[in-house]
């Protein structure tokens, strides 16, 4: 059976696209409170892992050994623009552990906004590793490594003991066997593992409610939370969803996106766990979702989510600026949304 559709776009009143998927809400005790579509098919969370990613260096005692804010944190588990704020960060990071940022491997991309990569590309300047959007996950992962003296030039590698470490910390967050992890190689070069869309919402619950996994754990999880709420522009940047949505947000939910279309949030007080899966991998209906979740769920008063509700229903607009059509969300598939608050 195919995924419902959650997010629709009309051109006049005529249906022209959708986008179908699944959603999963877990509560403390691993229960389905809401979902649609297929639960258990398995995806790649992409960069939704990057809150995992950055565990093994806080249990290392890499953070106390460099002293590393909740700033650079928060950027370890970012997709950042590659804006000036974002580079500055991600060489603090380098310079406590004594290298460069030709020791990054993730590959040399544009900065996300317009107007940096026209100003880069005006001045004759070509990208570097430092701009792409996972380069403050690879400078944590740079900083585990010094700190254990482990080989920083294979640091990306699935076989690198950074790796398997990371491997077996998703593997227990997401409460899912390791042997049936699948790896792959993530768009930054580093390895991404496979997990069915109901062990990710399992993941996040775990990240805002860590007790079961005791004191050492419960407080990376707990830096993890703090590090993304007081710092979300590290986490994305301007015009991002994940910056925008933890701006007003951030007190009660943590919010990051992954590629092809993956969306995870962790509500705090509530302990619930929730990710979005956009089959055809298109990024932007998540967003869509996420906030209508957000929305429905009854933590804040609408007037308080006024700035975000462009995200579940906007104008489509031609090159001329004439409206031709509309996207939003598809409510009737979403109108059995709890609510928590």
């Amino acid at each position: 059976m195919m995924n419902p559709v959650l997010v629709e776009r009309y051109r006049g009143e005529t249906l022209e696209s959708f986008h179908r998927g699944a959603i999963c809400m877990v509560d403390v005790d691993n229960k389905v409170i809401f979902s649609v579509g297929d639960i258990q098919q398995v995806c790649f969370p992409r960069s939704a892992l990057k809150l995992f990613q950055v565990i093994p260096l806080l249990e290392s005692g890499a953070v106390q050994e460099f002293g590393f804010t909740l700033e650079e944190i928060a950027i370890m588990c970012g997709s950042h623009n590659g804006e000036a704020e974002h580079l500055r960060v991600v060489n603090s990071i380098l310079k406590k552990i004594g290298l460069d940022d030709k020791k990054l491997h993730c590959g040399p991309q544009y900065p996300t906004l317009n107007e940096d990569r026209n100003t880069m590309i005006k001045n004759d300047l070509a990208p570097d590793d430092i701009h792409n959007n996972c380069s403050g996950k690879h400078s944590g992962f740079l900083a585990y490594c010094v700190y254990h003296e482990l080989d920083i030039d294979t640091y990306y590698k699935p076989s690198h003991p950074l790796q398997q470490a990371i491997k077996k910390i998703t593997a227990e967050m997401n409460e899912y066997p390791e042997t049936q992890i699948h790896t792959a190689m993530d768009g930054c070069s580093a390895p991404i593992f496979s997990l069915p869309v109901y062990n990710q919402a399992i993941g996040y619950r775990n990240l805002v409610a860590p007790e079961k996994f005791g004191e050492q754990r419960m407080k990376s999880c707990q830096t993890i939370v703090e590090a993304m709420a007081k710092y979300s522009f590290m986490v994305a940047g301007h015009k991002r969803y994940c910056t925008e949505m933890m701006n007003i947000c951030g007190s009660r939910i943590i919010g990051k996106t992954g590629a092809d279309g993956v969306y995870s949030l962790g509500f705090i007080n509530e302990k619930i766990g929730c990710t979005i899966k956009i089959d055809d991998g298109l990024m932007g209906p998540q967003y869509s979702v996420a906030q209508e979740i957000i929305e429905k769920c009854g933590i804040f008063p609408k007037e308080k989510l006024a700035p975000l509700y462009h995200y579940i229903e906007s104008p489509i607009v031609n090159w001329n600026k004439y409206t031709t059509g509309l996207q939003k969300v598809n409510e009737e598939v979403l109108s059995g949304l709890p609510n928590i608050g």
